[in-house]
């Protein structure tokens, strides 16, 4: 039996095991690896953003929607739906591979809010 995410430890883990894989991505890995580039850095923010989205003990004060939408201008809006896709399908495959429990299955439907919520913001954006 898998343990539930409990500490920031834990998310730490999640979060560095899963950027692995979206590194390696031969979709994903260009917006990221392209934009990026200090890793530790943007593993402890969104370690951070998950910390405060999941457990609510602490502060985010990034704003990923801003992010998110300068990235799809920055890559003349090529960001799909294909990429929101592929990148929750990782999320929810290294959870499943690390973790079980009711924090596990939040930062999953908290992964699938928020993928929507991001990409609905993008198009909007590209509107103007």
């Amino acid at each position: 039996m898998k343990k539930d995410l409990e500490t920031r430890d834990d998310i730490y883990l999640l979060v560095s095991s899963f950027y692995i894989k979206v590194r390696k991505d031969e979709v994903l890995a260009p917006f990221f690896n392209d934009v990026i580039k200090d890793w530790d850095a943007h593993l402890e923010r969104l370690t951070t953003f998950w910390e405060a989205s999941l457990f609510l003990k602490t502060k985010y004060t990034g704003n990923p929607l801003e992010t998110h939408i300068k990235v799809d201008a920055d890559n003349k809006n090529t960001i799909t739906e294909q990429h929101f896709g592929l990148w929750l399908n990782l999320w929810l495959e290294t959870i499943d591979e690390l973790f079980e429990g009711d924090f596990a299955q939040n930062a999953k439907f908290k992964a699938r809010k928020m993928g929507s919520f991001l990409y609905l913001k993008i198009f909007e954006a590209r509107m103007g």
